[in-house]
């Protein structure tokens, strides 16, 4: 900082507040603040400044007057004055603040270098450990200790299980003389206790979230009016590092913290997946998919579970949506569907499901729009339509019901969606027609603004507002034949639609679709055809209208 005294030059239309500027008429400062910053009003420097671009004209207009220097006006010279002050307090704050932090750092430095000089070993009179899971109740295996005792830990009359716990730091609490630490190990939750000289060791002292740790000690009831995971907490007698997790910068909290924009939770996936929402998430998905396969199993008839392939030569719901790869030199796809696949196991295997991942390209940012997804598809034999729609209202109110029946899931549900309830039966049953003809009576007007007509394929918004307002599960059937898939089969007493059916469900949307299956070899010829898709890759699917038809 120059201490000379000089005049200052600052041009609030082009000057620059960095160090490309030196205050010079050539090379302004842009504010009046900053040039006092750089040579403080203290130093008897003189302060010139004007508008190039946006400042007044001479009285006869002339222009050239904006490039007059002139001295800082007293209320500006006044107002910069004020920020000047403020400013050299919040420096001066800043110096001591960095004082103060280089002060605790070294005295932190000191305690962590005496904190390695305690070391801690098991004793080997305490009673051999019972390794647990952290979700392990058995009165069997874990007996709790309750009451009062003089010590932390204290095996004297056996009341309390001696056990060993590996897991990761979820949460941790120092205090003077105690460290609460919450284990997590992808079972369960376990409050820890550590006390006296296990919180002394340099290892205590430097512990992370995320750290792995194996932790030895008793099992206690959690003292009343105070809460932990499951009532219970362990008070420890030794403790070992497994791996020590990054800290500061590289915590996982900065990494993904509760703030951090979506991309940033979707780059960090993998540390993300570490959080209660979740795992709970992913936790509630196993037990939706344990309760489809149970279902299916269970229904009469049951469907059996078979494996489509994902590598696939043909298309299902429009080519635009496809995935193209080379497979050794021919043209292959990823699957956007498996339903093809399913009926052709049909003849032999009676009604078929599969649990696998499809498809589509559709580059959008909207929970509609997935580029891979888990897809849960059946294809059933001798069905009518209404059968179908029987059908798909009993499974998935099954798979409702079985989730809920699960206390523990049921908890991950309510947690993550408070307000979730059961769909009303029996489903409402609408016809694509008769929704067109609603959306019109209620002025819900198409994407282009427009009154809806028969044709419109409705779109998300539209369709979420009816089903919001009827606020029950909508069987919505007998879609057009223009926007629905090729193989679908046309309603007979209507030849426009064809028998198809998407469920929608109040506050989500659609959650399932289907329909029947066009059973007629020269009708699946000519739906080719109208769609320009080539019959050859489909001989396989075709052949099953010339022996199997259903």
């Amino acid at each position: 900082m120059a201490a000379q005294s000089k005049s200052v030059h600052v041009d609030e239309d082009v000057g620059k507040d960095d160090t490309t500027a030196d205050g010079t008429d050539s090379l302004p400062y842009k504010s009046l603040l900053y040039a006092f910053i750089q040579y403080p009003p203290t130093n008897g420097s003189q302060y010139l400044t004007r508008k190039s671009e946006t400042g007044p004209v001479s009285e006869d207009g002339d222009p050239t007057a904006r490039l007059e220097w002139k001295l800082a006006t007293k209320s500006a010279y006044k107002k910069a004055t004020n920020l000047y002050e403020q400013h050299q307090r919040k420096a001066a704050r800043g110096d001591q603040l960095a004082v103060r932090e280089k002060e605790e750092a070294d005295k932190r430095k000191l305690v962590l270098e005496e904190a390695k000089k305690v070391k801690i070993v098991q004793d080997p009179q305490l009673p051999k450990p019972v390794h647990i899971y952290l979700n392990e109740k058995d009165p069997k295996l874990v007996k709790l200790r309750s009451g009062d005792s003089k010590k932390d830990v204290d095996y004297s009359d056996g009341r309390g299980s001696r056990v060993r716990v590996c897991g990761r730091i979820h949460r941790l609490r120092s205090q003077k003389d105690v460290i609460f630490i919450t284990l997590q190990d992808g079972y369960g939750f376990l409050q820890c206790v550590l006390t006296g000289p296990l919180v002394q060791t340099y290892d205590a002292m430097t512990l992370t979230l995320e750290t792995s740790i194996q932790i030895f000690g008793e099992m206690w009831e959690v003292p009343p009016k105070q809460h932990a995971p499951d009532d219970r907490e362990l008070h420890a007698d030794y403790f070992e590092v497994i791996g020590k997790a990054a800290g500061d910068k590289e915590a996982i909290t900065t990494r993904v913290a509760k703030d951090s924009d979506p991309q940033t939770l979707l780059d960090n996936r993998h540390l993300v997946l570490r959080g209660e929402v979740s795992s709970s998430v992913m936790k509630v998905r196993a037990a939706v998919l344990r309760a489809f396969r149970h279902t299916y199993e269970e229904i009469n008839p049951q469907c059996l579970e078979v494996t489509p392939p994902c590598m696939v030569q043909t298309q299902v719901e429009g080519g635009a949506t496809l995935f193209s790869l080379e497979y050794y030199g021919q043209q292959a796809y990823l699957t956007q569907s498996s339903q093809l696949y399913l009926e052709t196991c049909l003849a032999s295997l009676g009604n078929v499901f599969c649990v696998a991942p499809s498809f589509r390209a559709e580059k959008a940012h909207t929970r509609r729009h997935l580029s891979e997804y888990t897809h849960i598809e059946a294809e059933l034999d001798f069905i009518t339509f209404d059968d179908l729609l029987d059908h798909l209202e009993l499974v998935m109110c099954s798979v409702i019901d079985i989730v809920l029946g699960n206390p523990k899931i049921a908890t991950l549900v309510y947690e993550l969606n408070k307000d979730f309830r059961a769909p009303e039966r029996p489903f409402m049953r609408m016809k694509y027609a008769d929704a067109i003809d609603w959306l019109v009576e209620h002025d819900i007007k198409n994407e282009e603004g427009e009154t809806h007509k028969f044709g419109d394929d409705i779109a998300e918004a539209a369709e979420r507002k009816m089903t919001d307002i009827i606020n029950r599960p909508i069987f919505l059937t007998h879609f057009p034949v223009e926007i629905k898939a090729f193989y679908m089969q046309k309603d007979p007493n209507d030849l426009r639609v064809t028998e198809s059916v998407d469920c929608l469900m109040p506050g989500v949307g659609e959650i399932v679709g289907g329909s029947m299956r066009m059973t007629d070899y020269d009708e699946l010829l000519a739906a080719y055809k109208r769609e320009g898709i080539d019959p050859e890759p489909y001989y396989w699917y075709t052949d099953q209208r010339k022996s199997v038809t259903t």
